[in-house]
């Protein structure tokens, strides 16, 4: 029942994987070494939620950045830029919800 994903990124990398895929919702891991980062992107027809599962990210929100610990959630509402950067020495885990899908109900 479990889906957490085993992601071990080396410095620098991100790693994603596709933790729950449904007809409406889709969750994803990113798991970033430290100096890695997600770049910033948008939604323009879903909601994305942060949920920050281990260490510590920089999340990145339109011109604002907050740093967000383990365990931590985060909303980005519908077409508002963002993005993720770990400016730690440990890795830093986050899964991403995203609904509806973009093109679905």
């Amino acid at each position: 029942m479990d889906r957490y994903p085993d992601l071990n990124p080396d410095a620098g990398e991100l790693e994603t994987a596709e933790v729950v895929v449904t007809d409406d919702v889709l969750v994803k891991a990113f798991a970033l070494g430290p100096g890695a980062e997600m770049e910033p992107h948008d939604h323009p027809d879903a909601t994305n939620v942060f949920h920050v599962t281990e260490g510590t990210v920089t999340v990145l929100q339109d011109d604002e950045e907050a740093r967000v610990t383990a365990p931590g959630v985060v909303l980005h509402e519908r077409g508002r830029a963002h993005g993720a950067r770990n400016d730690g020495d440990e890795t830093a885990v986050l899964t991403a919800s995203l609904c509806p899908l973009p093109g679905g109900g």
